[in-house]
């Protein structure tokens, strides 16, 4: 790849090529995944709600109690800046995730000899997975709940966004070995559904949405954006407790995360939803309305490059 065909990234303080970034080997998030992130993904080149994304990346530094240093009104701006700095190496229909990443920084030992101590920050971009996951687009996606049981909310709250993934991706890999095409969608604590890495799970019945209460997920900003369409559209919608009985007899199911927007849920465990259509047709409101919202058809995007 030449120099100018290489993204750009934003690390400490200095715009650089994403191969120039280099953190420290005894960085806190490296040995023991003490950092916080957020991720919003791009409509035609444009962030959507940066905003609300990192209005919840600074709830989660408050959380874990790590000061970056930077303002959140500052950290909007460079954000926008990285995506506009790569912006001409976007394809036609193509789009980003635009990602933040703070870490607690170096431990310091007696000896060495770094260039920075503090927090270490990356702003940076990276393609949107389209041909990997167009297939979920056309087929449904598969969902599978695993022994694995979500963190719980009093031992590590799920509501900051953190690099301790581990939890989601052991119990991804148990999914995985099952069905490769497969995700995860972990049981809370009391044997309720939960959350993906980086998904929100919505059954509708009845005519009602349904969706995990917020205190044992992270409250993902294309969920918000659906419960504001739901409203907008007449439909209602609850977050409450709901468990495998719910999913079971539930008509639709679909997920919301940041790259997929919403995709519809084709079965869980192996059993189909009432719907006769994946998505179903509650869904498939759903999924205009959002596409209206963001000026963007996300489902053709995906569907293309099949």
């Amino acid at each position: 790849m030449s120099l100018e065909n290489e993204r750009v990234a934003w690390f400490n303080g200095k715009f650089m090529r994403e191969s120039a970034v280099r953190v420290p080997f005894r960085d806190q998030s490296f040995l023991r995944g003490d950092g916080v992130f957020d991720m919003t993904r791009s409509f035609n080149g444009k962030a959507f709600r940066l905003s609300s994304h990192l209005a919840r990346l600074y709830r989660s530094l408050a959380y874990v109690d790590i000061d970056p240093g930077i303002g959140e009104s500052e950290m909007v701006r460079l954000s926008e800046e990285v995506l506009d700095r790569n912006r001409h190496l976007l394809g036609p229909d193509d789009d980003y995730w635009l990602a933040q990443r703070v870490s607690r920084g170096v431990k310091r030992v007696d000896g060495d000899n770094w260039d920075h101590y503090g927090p270490n920050i990356i702003l940076e971009c990276s393609p949107l997975p389209f041909a990997e996951r167009a297939p979920l687009f056309r087929d449904g996606i598969e969902v599978i709940v695993p022994s694995i049981r979500r963190t719980s909310p009093s031992a590590l709250s799920p509501r900051a966004k953190m690099h301790q993934y581990l939890n989601l991706i052991l119990a991804e890999r148990e999914v995985k070995a099952q069905n490769p095409e497969a995700w995860a969608v972990l049981l809370d604590e009391n044997g309720n559904l939960s959350e993906g890495a980086g998904a929100n799970i919505f059954l509708l019945s009845d005519g009602a949405l349904l969706t995990p209460r917020e205190r044992y997920v992270l409250p993902g900003v294309s969920r918000q954006a659906v419960i504001e369409l739901a409203g907008g559209l007449g439909i209602p919608c609850a977050e409450k407790d709901i468990d495998l009985y719910d999913a079971f007899t539930a008509d639709e199911c679909f997920l919301t995360s940041t790259s997929l927007c919403i995709c519809g849920v084709k079965t869980l465990n192996g059993r189909r939803f009432k719907a006769a259509s994946v998505p179903g047709p509650v869904t498939q409101k759903l999924m205009r309305a959002f596409a209206e919202m963001v000026g963007c058809d996300f489902v053709g995007q995906y569907l293309k490059r099949l």
